[in-house]
């Protein structure tokens, strides 16, 4: 298909958005499917990777912020959502967004072009580390802010709470702190009345697959998640159902009991980009895959070092599609998949059984606390030693490193263990929270003599002579810590009330080797020179 004729398309386009009625139907689950929640009709995801790298398409970030927000800027949505349009697509993935900037220009173009948005709630700086994880209040900030910016818009199917997280054998501790994630992500929503689910995107390792997809499906349904996207791209070049691996992956997910479907995928082996043919695009939509998966989300649609886009930016106010714009547009406007009713289906599908810890699998049932700035900022209070207001945030690794090693287990409140399911009461807190706790509780255990000269770190810590402790804060210190010693026990979920922070991942590379289960979920900002913990694993897809 040549530019020329895909004017027509464009006007169409254009002629759509500027007369179709606003406000989408929202989509709904029911069992392991998506329907319109008012006609009823099953709903299959058409969907384009829609997120630009930094630099690589001459967009630069906002002040205070590591990635560029696709739905942040008018301009760029007109650009693009004609062009979204005409390639047939009715869903996009966003991997990072701005909750701060104004989306309701850009969700009302998608809104009118009939295009859904699912997107992650992580960010670059802000994200479940695979190798050092924690789900803490920075984090559950970040997540409940981006649920707030999108969650108003009908056309918000879900979010996806962690992106290729435990991505191997190494890295499995770490879906602990990814559900609980999935866990307080769905409370918030709830809370706020919103309806939108909360999923999660796995990669296609096999050592791990199947481990994951039953820890993120077992268990009380309050923790489970809504949906599952696979990151998969097995199908390369020409191939086939049964060559490509996915008749092997409909039957494994037949009996899955949420919506699945293909959260990326678009091999671009051999020859590129420009050579992709989308054959496999027939089969996800056919008869052999959609009783099981609904539908799929291409990679990508901005073209990047990484060779998998659809179109390259010209300028701000054009771009050019690549030869495999027009052969997805071909293959996609093609498909007819067949629908349910959701009147007609009936749901037979059961949740999952959990894995079972060993050496395949390193994440218990016990999930970490649920974050709470209000404990946390109690606990500060609470303490004799604490950091001083001072403090170099990129000291804060190597004072954790000197402060754990010391006699008396002075980190024992802070970090927490996703193997044994043991979580400390203030393992949900900030860095420099923890930080705090830890000189304190070092503090605490020395002798009257020693403590003359015990709290100083360096320069780094300071006494306060009474610390101020008021009724409430006394509870909710005394609640943590109950909360905390009922888990280690095994008679909490790990959840606690309250709520007020977060934390995700998005890579497709291995990161660094990590201390399995244990981890003080430090940022990679906070690790410099602290040994114990390995750093900070990246984003993936929007930093390739």
């Amino acid at each position: 298909m040549g530019k020329s004729s895909l004017l027509p398309l464009f006007a169409a386009a254009t002629a759509l958005m500027s007369t179709a009625s606003a406000t989408l139907d929202p989509i709904v689950i029911k069992g392991s499917k998506f329907f319109y929640k008012t006609n009823g009709t099953q709903f299959f995801i058409k969907g384009v990777a829609y997120q630009s790298g930094i630099g690589s398409n001459g967009l630069e970030p906002a002040a205070g912020t590591k990635y560029v927000d696709p739905l942040g800027d008018e301009a760029t949505c007109k650009r693009d959502v004609p062009r979204l349009q005409a390639l047939g697509a009715n869903t996009i993935r966003t991997y990072a967004i701005d909750p701060t900037l104004d989306h309701k220009p850009c969700m009302a173009l998608l809104d009118a072009a009939g295009i859904y948005v699912i997107s992650d709630l992580g960010e670059p700086s802000l994200s479940i580390d695979r190798s050092n994880p924690t789900w803490d209040v920075s984090l559950y900030q970040r997540y409940t802010s981006v649920i707030d910016a999108l969650s108003p818009f009908t056309n918000t199917i879900g979010y996806f709470a962690g992106n290729e997280v435990p991505n191997n054998l190494t890295y499995t501790s770490s879906a602990a702190y990814v559900k609980a994630a999935v866990r307080d992500s769905k409370a918030y929503i709830k809370s706020k009345g919103y309806t939108q689910g909360v999923g999660y995107a796995a990669d296609d390792d096999q050592t791990v697959r199947a481990q994951v997809a039953s820890y993120f499906n077992c268990g009380d349904s309050s923790s489970t998640i809504d949906f599952w996207g696979y990151n998969i791209y097995e199908w390369c070049g020409d191939s086939s159902f049964q060559e490509s691996g996915y008749a092997d992956r409909v039957k494994e997910f037949s009996t899955y009991s949420v919506p699945s479907f293909f959260a990326e995928y678009g091999c671009n082996k051999p020859g590129g980009a420009a050579a992709r043919k989308f054959s496999e695009v027939a089969s996800l939509y056919g008869t052999d895959m959609t009783p099981v998966f609904s539908g799929g989300i291409v990679y990508e649609y901005f073209q990047e070092q990484n060779d998998f886009g659809l179109v390259s930016v010209v300028n701000s106010a054009s771009v050019s599609p690549l030869s495999d714009y027009a052969a997805f547009s071909t293959a996609l406007n093609a498909v007819k998949p067949s629908a349910t009713q959701s009147a007609s289906y009936t749901p037979t599908n059961s949740a999952l059984s959990c894995p079972t810890v060993g050496a395949n699998w390193a994440a218990a049932s016990v999930l970490p606390p649920t974050p709470n700035t209000n404990v946390c900022a109690c606990m500060v209070s609470s303490l004799s030693c604490t950091t001083k207001s001072s403090i170099d945030d990129l000291a804060v690794g190597q004072l954790f490193s000197t402060v754990c090693g010391l006699p008396g287990n002075p980190c024992k409140n802070v970090i927490g263990n996703a193997t044994t399911g043991v979580y400390g009461a203030y393992s949900m807190c900030n860095a420099t929270e923890r930080l705090a706790n830890a000189f304190d509780t070092y503090y605490q255990g020395l002798s009257a003599t020693n403590k003359a000269t015990g709290c100083d770190f360096g320069g780094n810590a300071t006494l306060v002579s009474k610390p101020a402790v008021g009724a409430s804060c006394s509870s909710a210190i005394a609640s943590a810590t109950a909360a905390a010693g009922a888990a280690a026990s095994g008679g909490s979920s790990g959840s606690s009330s309250g709520g007020a922070s977060s934390s995700a991942s998005t890579s497709k590379s291995d990161a660094p080797n990590s201390i399995v289960g244990a981890s003080l979920g430090l940022t990679k900002y906070f690790t410099v020179g602290f040994a114990m913990i390995a750093g900070f694993s990246g984003m993936g897809m929007i930093l390739l």
